[in-house]
C-alpha cells in the first residue's frame, strides 16, 4: 500500500560545504540526508525516510486549513 506522508525538514551547509538534510517522520524517529548539493542531499534525505517508515510505520495525519495575516 502507497502512503504519501508530508514531513517538514531542515537542510544547512556545512563548514565543508556539504548539503546536511534532516526530518522527522515520529517525534522520536529521525533520518538524515547529505549531499554535494541541496537537491542531493534532499533526495538522499527522502531515501532515508523511506526506509525510516518501513521501520517505524507511517504517521496518522491531520490536514488543517488555517488562514494567516498577510
Amino acid at each position: 500500500m502507497k502512503h504519501e506522508v508530508t514531513v517538514p525538514y531542515t537542510i544547512e551547509q556545512d563548514e565543508n560545504g556539504v548539503w546536511c538534510a534532516q526530518a522527522a517522520l515520529l517525534p522520536d524517529a529521525f533520518a538524515n540526508g547529505q549531499g554535494d548539493t541541496r537537491e542531493a542531499a534532499i533526495e538522499d534525505l527522502r531515501a532515508g525516510m523511506a526506509v525510516l517508515a518501513e521501520e517505524v510505520g507511517v504517521p496518522q495525519q491531520l490536514t488543517v486549513v488555517v488562514e494567516t495575516p498577510r
